[in-house]
């Protein structure tokens, strides 16, 4: 049973006060609270103009009227009398990690909520006078705490409700008048309200941060996946281009054989040929030579002569003189056409293999190296304007906010924080993360060409907010007769050719920053090597009226 009531207790809880639920009122999501806290959350989103559940964080617009909720507050009242007639369990004693009760003699209870204003924790029954005692009700009641004491003045023993901003530490109302006297004091929970401001501030920065760092995330996943799709199909096509030139080697190769083939049995049969008639010959005349032979032994005379006409006559005779024959080199000379393709094959591979080699490696994945050509640059070129909410009064600008000139009569900006108030600056309206490139086109007696991040002081001291001078940011400073680099109030005199345009690259992740003169080729002036921990801003500072400076589109 005493399990059961626990599970009701939570049931019936305003999430916001963590106390029984007073005036219950239930909202359109279904979550029910207090009236008055509910109200009190409400009252801090009206600025917004969009008032949401604490619990769900769904939106409602307008706000939603608020009506009590009478079953739920029946509910309410009667798990109240539920609870102070329950026995406790075992399990309601406080044990070494529990917040005891401070009332409670003998066996303590579990604390159920702590008061910053008795201090003390209380069980649900010790705690009952903080909800019927009119005194008592304005107390602050947080869940169980340990850290109680705490919030008492070790020298006065009084409760700190006070916060000394001089010494950043909470003090008790006898502290302003002793070691304290003089400083600058404010209530504790009014220092809370400006602490629990900039604590809504930072959540938005880091939540702005991780959903940059989601999206930089998604767009590495996808960078690998591009990486990875165009890899497979480069070796995919590489595969078949070899495998074709193969083939083709192959079929030459086969054609080459079959001509030499062809060839070798054409002279060999014309060789065959004629040998068959030197022998034919070579049997005839030594039929003849043995004929002549016995016609010489004749001793008959009148024989001898009838039968020497017949037998001295010889057939027409194969002229051996015309055979050529050449030294051992019949096909050589195709051995050597072979041997000459193949070396200029090896020539145009060992050629082509170098181009191919050097396009693997220039292709483009993160922090690759810095490009070499200005193609190469042009490839992360980056369209950028000019914030009119950052620039000096004395500053115009014009070209669809791409150029900034100096001016003597100020102009008719209205006010704004972001605004540089001192410094004749301006600073660009997208912030730079990733790779970037853009090019700046400049006249007159000098101007700075600058990155920055975005909390840089916008008045003040000129050190504080004028660009190079602080280690929020980094500037070229481009006069008519030298280049100079500042970041941190450490100048650095540069060498370079003199140009009217400036290239300015940037690898936000490789913590890369350049800057290259740009005529008909690119010099480059300076790099910083660093890690940057914010996006950066272009920008521009100007010192002389009638400067001008002006973001090119490039192509």
């Amino acid at each position: 049973m005493a399990q059961k009531l626990q599970l009701d207790r939570e049931t019936f809880s305003c999430s916001i006060c963590l106390d029984l639920l007073k005036d219950p009122v239930t909202i359109s999501c279904g979550h029910s609270y207090c009236m008055n806290c509910i109200k009190c959350f409400w009252d801090e989103e009206d600025r917004k103009g969009i008032h949401s559940c604490p619990q769900c964080r769904k939106t409602f617009t307008p706000r939603p009227v608020l009506e009590k909720n009478i079953v739920l507050a029946a509910l309410v009242e009667q798990l109240k009398k539920t609870g102070l007639q329950a026995a406790p369990a075992d399990h309601c004693y406080a044990g070494p990690e529990d917040v005891a009760c401070d009332v409670c003699t003998g066996r303590k209870l579990k604390a159920i909520k702590s008061c910053l204003s008795c201090p003390a924790s209380y069980c649900e029954k010790h705690l009952q006078p903080h909800y019927d005692a009119a005194p008592l009700k304005k107390h602050k009641l947080v869940a169980p705490s340990k850290k109680l004491q705490e919030n008492i003045c070790s020298f006065h023993d009084e409760v700190m409700k006070i916060f000394c901003r001089t010494d950043q530490q909470s003090i008790c109302y006898l502290c302003t008048m002793d070691e304290h006297k003089g400083h600058e004091t404010v209530p504790a929970a009014a220092e809370r309200t400006e602490k629990q401001k900039e604590l809504e501030v930072r959540r938005l920065n880091i939540q702005q941060r991780i959903q940059e760092r989601e999206k930089d995330v998604k767009l590495l996943q996808q960078e690998v996946e591009a990486i990875n799709g165009s890899a497979d199909k480069a070796v995919e096509d590489s595969e078949k281009i070899c495998i074709e030139l193969i083939r083709l080697i192959r079929r030459k190769r086969t054609d080459v054989k079959k001509k030499v083939r062809s060839q070798q049995e054409t002279e060999v049969s014309r060789v065959k040929e004629l040998q068959e008639k030197l022998e034919q010959e070579i049997a005839e005349l030594k039929r003849k030579d043995g004929e002549l032979e016995q016609l010489s032994h004749t001793e008959d005379h009148n024989q001898f002569l009838h039968n020497y006409p017949s037998l001295s006559a010889l057939s027409e005779s194969t002229h051996s003189s015309s055979i050529n024959i050449r030294p051992l080199s019949y096909f050589e000379d195709v051995t050597a056409a072979v041997s000459e393709t193949r070396d200029k094959l090896q020539d145009i591979l060992r050629e082509e293999w170098t181009n191919i080699s050097l396009t693997v490696t220039e292709v483009d994945v993160l922090l690759s190296p810095e490009p070499k050509t200005r193609a190469g640059f042009l490839k992360y070129s980056h369209e950028i304007t000019l914030d009119p909410n950052t620039a000096n009064r004395y500053l115009l600008l014009s070209e669809g906010n791409r150029k900034v000139t100096r001016m003597k009569q100020q102009q008719s900006y209205s006010d704004h924080p972001d605004r540089f108030t001192v410094c004749y600056q301006v600073l660009s309206r997208e912030s730079l993360t990733g790779r970037c490139y853009w090019e700046v086109e400049w006249t007159g007696g000098g101007v700075g060409v600058a990155v920055a991040y975005k909390n840089i002081s916008r008045a003040g001291k000129s050190f504080e907010c004028l660009v190079g001078y602080n280690d929020k940011s980094w500037e070229l400073d481009c006069g008519t007769n030298s280049f100079q680099f500042w970041h941190n109030k450490v100048k650095t005199v540069l060498s370079g050719p003199r140009s009217s345009r400036v290239g300015v690259y940037l690898d936000h992740r490789a913590g890369i920053l350049s800057f290259y003169s740009v005529s008909k080729t690119m010099t480059l002036l300076h790099r910083v090597q660093t890690t940057f921990t914010q996006p950066l801003y272009a920008g521009f500072q100007f010192w002389l009226n009638g400067d001008t400076a002006e973001l090119i589109k490039v192509k």
